[in-house]
């Protein structure tokens, strides 16, 4: 947006917030000269909002009484597709928008929106986390499932639910829902399983149905609903069960195997070592395949110890002979 655009938008915010705006306050919150705030004022006149000019003493200009910039005619799966987009974008890197330009954003969209939209807006943007680091954008879920979802976290009212598991099976259950997170290109809520009695984890676009029950919930406190989804996917059961010890920081090795993939935990310094440059951590992680680990762990270039499986000590032992063997190639005459 150019910047002469930009000023004439804030002038249109200022007058709307009501009252006179005399022209020297008007030039410096738009940080111009006073000329250049009655050209301004012109341009909205020009594009038919009705800017008065007042005279006299305290004189200045004003909206006209009664004047109202017109709603902001948005479906439900717009605003939330635009609201969401904001979030993602800024957390995503996707775009250039810092924190405060975002929070503006969302706060203009907000003040134009019908209020029961806004008001289920309001409750997404309660109940929404993202895991860190962002992972890749998450496609928008369908706003009949994730509107009603983040309302019921949002004022802790139960949920039933029509679910597809990832072998197909459907079941119906209910929920005390916590929290909605984002986490590498899916959504997913965290609740109470009441139908089993345990804490899980729902992806939403398995979520074919949502109604919202009478009554309300306690939710338990301090729940990290990001750190429960990053917990649960990283302890989901699979075809193989790797643990490593790995001698480096649980930072240093997050940034190839992420929490979401594996569990790490520091381990103990052995007598005498240095706890600086001696630190080990055991990792564990699930996989139904094991051939992309040794690449993984060749990128780490940290030693490490695989307590288990013994499959994968043979595919190490492969990789290395072919990285050996490239690097014996000379190239061709």
């Amino acid at each position: 947006m150019s910047r002469p655009l930009a000023r004439v938008l804030t002038l249109l915010e200022l007058l709307q917030s009501g009252g006179v705006r005399s022209v020297p306050e008007l030039a410096d919150r738009l940080n111009v000269d006073e000329r250049t705030v009655r050209r301004y004022a012109q341009q909205l006149v020009e594009l038919d909002i009705p800017v008065e000019s007042v005279r006299g003493r305290y004189g200045g200009y004003r909206l006209a009484p009664g004047y109202r910039m017109p709603p902001l005619m948005l479906s439900d799966d717009e605003a939330l597709a635009v609201l969401l987009g904001l979030l993602a974008g800024g957390r995503s890197g996707l775009t250039a928008m810092t924190d405060t330009a975002a929070e503006t954003a969302i706060a203009k969209i907000r003040r134009v929106l019908p209020e029961r939209l806004r008001r289920r807006l309001d409750a997404v943007l309660g109940s929404l986390a993202f895991t860190e680091p962002p992972g890749k954008a998450a496609a928008a879920p369908e706003p009949a499932i994730l509107l009603p979802v983040a309302d019921a976290v949002h004022h802790h009212r139960p949920l039933s639910i029509r679910y597809t598991s990832g072998d197909g099976r459907c079941s119906e259950r209910t929920l005390h829902p916590y929290g909605v997170v984002a986490h590498s290109g899916r959504w997913y809520v965290t609740a109470a399983d009441l139908s089993s009695g345990e804490d899980r984890i729902f992806r939403l676009d398995r979520i074919t149905g949502v109604r919202t029950l009478s009554g309300s919930f306690e939710p338990p406190p301090g729940i990290d609903s990001a750190k429960r989804v990053l917990t649960g996917l990283a302890t989901v059961p699979y075809r193989h069960e790797v643990t490593l010890r790995i001698q480096g920081t649980v930072e240093q090795i997050h940034t190839r195997l992420p929490a979401g993939i594996a569990t790490v935990a520091e381990l103990p310094s052995p007598v005498g070592a240095d706890p600086v440059t001696e630190r080990w951590c055991r990792v564990e992680l699930r996989a139904d395949r094991l051939d992309w680990l040794p690449a993984v762990l060749a990128s780490l270039d940290r030693p490490f110890v695989i307590e288990r499986p013994d499959e994968l000590r043979g595919l190490v032992d492969a990789f290395a002979e072919r990285l050996a063997d490239f690097a014996r190639r000379t190239p061709p005459p």
